[in-house]
């Protein structure tokens, strides 16, 4: 892992929020003074469909401009796809890999062909459905990366997602307590083994 950049890759399927959770993970990053990249890997997209999307955050401006084979950081946010697709691939032997799922990080590990780096999980489902009343696992998504990685101080994180949901949100005020609780409770129950 570079001193000055961190690389992530996402695993979702469309409709999910990978791709908005990329970016939001940008505009946070960017908010906190540093360098950012965000952006989705396009295919066939319809809702459902595997996708993957990438960031990259950085002390110093970044020149490169190619999708991201060798991530620090891997998020998987539907865990249907560890059977289908390589999410280990390129993964970092010091990074880590957080995935949406109520299982624990040994019953995974069968599926993360041969990975034996660190493994993070948060039940995303459980979460979003229990603060915004639906499947939105972009959210603890988002909150358990940052936690896991550091990439942002979480602190700073959380005080910059409120004051972007409070702008976007400003007529919905009952969304923006919701999501900053997604943030806030998945931060404290990410695990990592």
């Amino acid at each position: 892992m570079s001193a000055s950049m961190t690389e992530i890759r996402w695993h979702g399927r469309g409709g999910q929020g990978a791709k908005t959770a990329c970016l939001l993970l940008a505009d946070a990053a960017f908010a906190s003074g540093k360098y950012v990249q965000g952006f989705p890997e396009y295919g066939p997209e319809r809702m459902g469909a595997p996708i993957t999307a990438y960031n990259r955050i950085s002390d110093i401006p970044c020149t490169i401009h190619s999708n991201i084979y060798a991530p620090d950081y891997v998020v998987v946010v539907d865990e249907s796809l560890l059977s289908s697709v390589d999410v280990t691939a390129g993964l970092k032997e010091g990074g880590a890999l957080v995935i949406n799922s109520a299982q624990a990080p040994a019953s995974l590990r069968p599926l993360l062909r041969g990975w034996t780096g660190r493994v993070g999980v948060i039940d995303a489902r459980r979460i979003s459905e229990e603060h915004l009343g639906g499947y939105f696992p972009n959210t603890p998504m988002l909150s358990a990366i940052v936690q896991v990685s550091r990439v942002l101080e979480p602190g700073r994180f959380i005080a910059d997602m409120e004051a972007s949901f409070r702008h976007k949100f400003a007529t919905k005020p009952q969304v923006i307590q919701g999501n900053m609780n997604c943030l806030i409770q998945s931060m404290k129950e990410v695990r990592l083994a």
